[in-house]
């Protein structure tokens, strides 16, 4: 009996879980710790990793969305102008495949007698960009100003519509001449606004002259309300575009400027230079005078084989690139209108095409007229 009873105890002592030492269970509860630590550190860098992964794929998706959206402002560069979206044709004599032209708008017309040689929405008031700053010139000479008088350019005279920049410091003081001379050769906006500033009566009473020499000079569908051409509200036809550059052309000192290549001005600029006093080096800035080379927004000014007597090119997105010229080609004066030209150099493209058919078209009643002599 006793046997049985001590082989019973000892059975269940074994089957009971064993009791550790104090030392013993609290190391194998920091060791369960450490377990859970690395865990959940795993577990950590395993989210973290995976939150830096989807990070940077969310990163390369943005860049290629912006690299998207870049390409497409690219290509989308005109939106809906009013020439590409009336589509509208009123060319009579040639038909627009026969130049290929890449301008929405296109008007040659014979200097001396008025005839259009050709037409393409001609007729159709397109935002004009700073073709305006003929007007602005033909307004401010028309006041008989002095050229010579220095006018200084200030905070009214920025941007504040499209934001542009301008290489003119406020605070610049130029003639009334010169300030012509960077209007039209660079097209520079604080220099138009500086003119349209410092006229008799102020803006409002410019804009009014604006729209009154329009009228007298038959533009019929042009309308100003600014000098620089920002503004979209600025508008004319092919055909006032061609009667504004015929009346540009009888003002000597605006054939004289905007045909020119190029035009170098006076600015006020700042120079640090290093001063030795009492064996010590210090930095001191002064005031110079730097001379700045304006380039003619217009490339073909520059060239010989053009002989051009008045130039203006012009470019916003509503409007489109536009140039309008005044030239000699094969001994004929023309007036050349080329409005929201797609791509940066079509218009100059437009320009060169219509040269070479002029040429040949020259060549050809040449050669006829020889054979009927």
């Amino acid at each position: 009996m006793k046997k049985s009873l001590l082989l019973l105890t000892l059975m269940a002592f074994l089957a009971s879980p064993m009791a550790l030492p104090p030392e013993a269970e609290a190391a194998s509860r920091t060791q369960n710790k450490t377990h859970k630590v690395k865990a959940g550190k795993a577990k950590s860098k395993t989210a973290k990793t995976g939150k830096a992964k989807a990070k940077k794929v969310s990163l390369k998706s943005a860049r290629k969305g912006f690299k998207a959206s870049k390409r497409a402002r690219v290509v989308a560069e005109n939106p809906n102008t009013p020439l590409r979206t009336l589509k509208v044709s009123y060319d009579n004599s040639w038909q627009d495949n026969d130049l290929d032209l890449k301008s929405a708008a296109a008007l040659v017309v014979d200097q001396k007698s008025g005839e259009a040689l050709y037409a393409k929405n001609v007729e159709v008031a397109t935002p004009i960009a700073s073709i305006t700053k003929l007007m602005t010139a033909m307004v401010a000479l028309d006041a008989r100003l002095p050229l010579d008088e220095e006018i200084v350019i200030s905070a009214d005279d920025m941007d504040r519509l499209k934001g542009t920049g301008s290489r003119l410091a406020l605070g610049t003081r130029l003639t009334r001449e010169e300030l012509l001379h960077l209007a039209l050769i660079a097209s520079e906006n604080r220099a138009a606004a500086a003119l349209s500033r410092a006229y008799p009566g102020g803006r409002d009473a410019f804009i009014a002259a604006m729209n009154r020499k329009a009228r007298e000079i038959g533009m019929k569908q042009a309308h100003f309300v600014d000098g620089t051409g920002l503004n979209s509200d600025n508008r004319a036809t092919a055909s006032d575009l061609v009667r504004m550059v015929d009346a540009a052309y009888q003002y000597p000192l605006i054939r004289q400027i905007s045909s020119a290549g190029s035009y170098d001005v006076s600015v006020p600029g700042r120079k640090v230079v290093r001063v030795k006093e009492k064996g010590k080096v210090r930095r001191v800035a002064r005031s110079v005078t730097r001379q700045v080379a304006f380039h003619n927004t217009n490339s073909l000014t520059r060239s010989q084989d053009w002989d051009i007597g008045v130039s203006k090119t012009g470019y916003i997105n509503e409007a489109g690139r536009c140039l309008v010229m005044q030239a000699s080609i094969a001994e004929r004066k023309v007036i050349i209108v080329l409005l929201d030209s797609w791509g940066k150099w079509s218009r100059i493209g437009d320009a060169q095409r219509i040269k070479k058919w002029l040429e040949k078209d020259n060549q050809v009643a040449s050669r006829s007229h020889r054979n009927s002599a």
